[in-house]
């Protein structure tokens, strides 16, 4: 059942992602959904806040194959130790699939600016 899920979601964000590179819009978007699920309280793009820059998080995982479901994982259980002494609160109200959304776009970053 976990492995349909993952699947499930997979193909959402193939599909969202496809939708979202036509419209010219995922930097934005991602920017947005960050702002709207309150992850700007405690990260920004390029400064450290109280957590990592989420730049600095796409620079850690790229080329890593597992990175983006371990991200959204880590979003909605947290982390300890990861990236210095103040823990990653879970965040159970993200939904899987805008966990999944946030963390491409996180990973997204390595490659560009944050917003066109």
């Amino acid at each position: 059942m976990v492995r349909g899920k993952a699947i499930g979601i997979a193909l959402v964000l193939a599909l969202c992602g496809t939708n979202a590179r036509a419209s010219g819009g995922t930097a934005v978007d991602g920017m947005a959904l960050a702002g709207q699920r309150q992850c700007l309280g405690c990260h920004q793009v390029d400064a450290r806040r109280v957590g990592p820059p989420f730049r600095a998080i796409a620079e850690r995982f790229q080329g890593r194959p597992e990175a983006a479901g371990h991200l959204a994982r880590v979003m909605r259980e947290g982390s300890r130790g990861q990236w210095g002494a103040i823990p990653m609160p879970a965040q159970t109200r993200l939904s899987d699939v805008d966990a999944q959304r946030l963390a491409l776009w996180i990973l997204s970053l390595k490659d560009g600016p944050a917003a066109d």
